[in-house]
């Protein structure tokens, strides 16, 4: 049996087809309201009474690559309800057209989520492919006004910032863990903001967040019976942050133990000589710091008398800014055996060793071939007095925590040096190590030993703050929420910014993200 496709099937229920008209482009399609009564949108009272009826034009889903363009007879009715304020109304189905609307219902919901998926010219791109007439600024407008507001009651969020403009200025976001997926967004990440939001929402039991203490604070003031928990990832990334530290404070002695305390300015290339003196002069300004500061001046004081920033002063003076010369890494690491043997072989010069590192697929430039051969050649003629090269602190902390079966002969003499010669690295290398496997295997009850063993130790600064932030740490080990859903939702927000080119407002953040999710 052949079925028969009515016309009347294409376009939204409700509505009778009165004729139609066919153009190159566009599909133009006469209709009227089956019903011939309608409820007043203010008390609710049905009316069949006609004050009068002119024809409207709306937008319809396209059909067979041409626009459909709905004339709908619109018709006014009058209240007949005596204490009705509305007294004329006009009004179609809601699964038809919503009121001064110019696109059908059905239009408008693939328009909002074009909108929600792709922006605003993007999107309208895609909908000038799709026979959709709707400009960019219409597009933005929809997704604005369709933006719904969680109304769900909240019990375990997490809570993080994100940036409008790195450096310059943040917001806030705050998600819902239990169901996934972005609650609101914040215009900034200052204390009274965020404790403002909290305090709408006492209902929230548990409050996952990172160790910056804004959050904590906030959420303390305005939620005291809720349990924070800190990011676990953050306490890992923290703690192998501060067993860095710890190296680089060390690297006086680090170097002493290695053996490379005198530098002799006469076996350096001019690429190392620069490198040298900025090295001179920042030793310099460490010295002229540090002799304030033992004489009692200010902070304050210093910076106006040396002209340095703030921030550097409070390093050199915190014992975060301990530079030490060190040659500086090579690309020719790599090539260094069989540079060795060419040179051992009586190629001396620095073209020809150039040329033959090329034929084995070296890509570097002759300079670094030539100052290679300069520091071969002066070394050879100072004897004894041959500049030994220092690991920069990340990399002998990544040596450090790095297995031996790992580790090349070289590296491994190495670290063995600096184990010996510093023994309070390979204390604050334990410490850390028992943190880690303290985190991952969730073992409270070794919380409380660890910060009495790391206090003493040269990561101590970093053992102080997980005492001030003790019941957040401590949730993190025993709960089950952490803070790495909010950071993937902040990587989809960042996505849906840089869709806007970085010029989407808050609101229109929120709809987007919000509306999508």
């Amino acid at each position: 049996m052949t079925n028969i496709l009515r016309l009347s099937s294409l376009i939204p229920a409700g509505l009778i087809v009165e004729s139609t008209a066919e153009d190159e482009d566009v599909i133009v399609i006469s209709a009227r309201a089956r019903v011939k009564e309608r409820v007043c949108p203010l008390c609710g009272k049905s009316s069949s009474r006609v004050h009068s009826q002119y024809v409207r034009t709306v937008s319809d889903l396209p059909c067979a690559g041409k626009k459909i363009e709905l004339r709908l007879v619109a018709r006014r009715f009058v209240c007949s309800a005596p204490l009705c304020r509305r007294r004329i109304f006009e009004r179609f189905d809601d699964g038809v057209v919503a009121e001064r609307s110019r696109r059908t219902s059905r239009l408008e919901c693939v328009v909002h989520h074009l909108g929600l998926a792709l922006g605003g010219r993007p999107a309208a791109s895609i909908a000038k492919r799709l026979m959709v007439p709707v400009s960019n600024d219409t597009l933005l407008r929809v997704v604005r006004r369709r933006s719904c507001v969680r109304t769900d009651p909240l019990s375990i969020v997490g809570i993080d910032d994100w940036a409008f403009r790195r450096n310059h200025r943040y917001g806030t976001i705050v998600c819902d863990l239990e169901r996934r997926r972005i609650v609101t967004l914040l215009p900034d990440r200052e204390i009274a903001t965020v404790q403002a939001w909290l305090t709408d929402h006492q209902e929230i039991g548990i409050i996952a967040r990172d160790r910056g203490g804004g959050y904590g604070e906030a959420a303390a003031k305005a939620l005291p019976h809720a349990i924070q928990v800190a990011d676990r990832w953050h306490l890992m990334e923290n703690a192998s942050s501060a067993f860095l530290d710890a190296v680089r404070k060390s690297m006086r002695a680090i170097r002493a133990a290695i053996g490379a305390t005198k530098v002799d300015p006469d076996l350096l290339t001019c690429a190392e000589k620069l490198q040298y003196e900025g090295y001179l002069r920042r030793e310099e300004t460490n010295a002229v710091i540090m002799r304030l500061a033992g004489e009692g001046v200010s902070i304050k004081e210093i910076v106006r008398r040396s002209g340095h920033s703030r921030k550097l002063v409070r390093q050199v003076i915190r014992g975060e800014r301990t530079d030490v010369f060190r040659v500086r890494q090579s690309s020719l690491d790599a090539q260094l055996p069989l540079l060795d043997e060419l040179w051992a072989s009586g190629c001396r010069n620095g073209a020809e060793l150039w040329r033959r590192l090329q034929a084995k697929g070296f890509r570097g430039s002759l300079r670094v071939v030539a100052e290679w051969a300069t520091r071969r050649r002066r070394t050879e003629r100072a004897s004894d007095q041959q500049l030994q090269r220092v690991p920069s602190a990340r990399t002998i902390a990544r040596l450090m925590t790095t297995a031996r079966d790992h580790l090349t002969k070289s590296d491994t003499v190495t670290i063995t040096a600096i184990e010996t010669g510093v023994p309070v690295l390979v204390e604050a290398r334990c410490l850390i190590d028992r943190f880690h496997s303290m985190v991952r295997k969730r073992i409270e009850a070794d919380l409380d030993p660890w910060i009495v063993d790391a206090s003493t130790s040269v990561i101590a600064s970093f053992a102080s703050g997980i005492t001030r932030d003790r019941a957040a740490v401590r949730a993190a080990i025993t709960e089950p929420w952490s803070n790495g859903q909010t950071e993937g939702q902040i990587t989809k927000l960042k996505l849906v910014k840089r869709q806007m080119y970085g010029r989407g407002k808050l609101d229109l953040l929120q709809a987007r993200l919000i509306g999508a999710a």
